[in-house]
């Protein structure tokens, strides 16, 4: 799989789409569910844009049900994503990745 290092970087490097991707992990949430979970400190425009973001960077999956669009965490591609970047900046440390289905199940 192709990344892209800047996308990845830029995606997560905002506050707000590091709170939205740690609602979106192990859950389909869709973007009202999220501004309930972000507490109204963003509006829904604001959100659809991050979650948007996210999308380009393959960091969230998205399920359409209807006129609703659902999303959760694509914790394959953040695995990948951060891997390459190890691999990349440290890499006398690249030996101790872990491969994605040694790492055990975290309960939310």
């Amino acid at each position: 799989m192709n990344v892209d290092s800047v996308t990845f970087a830029k995606a997560i490097a905002d506050d707000t789409r590091q709170e939205i991707m740690k609602h979106l992990c192990c859950v389909w949430l869709n973007v009202s569910d999220l501004v309930t979970k972000l507490e109204g400190r963003v509006n829904q425009p604001t959100v659809s844009h991050h979650l948007k973001k996210l999308e380009e960077a393959n960091l969230v999956l998205v399920r359409v049900e209807g006129r609703q669009r659902f999303y959760t965490l694509n914790q394959e591609q953040m695995t990948i994503c951060c891997g390459m970047l190890v691999r990349r900046f440290a890499p006398d440390y690249a030996e101790n990745i872990v491969a994605i289905d040694a790492i055990p199940a975290v309960k939310a």
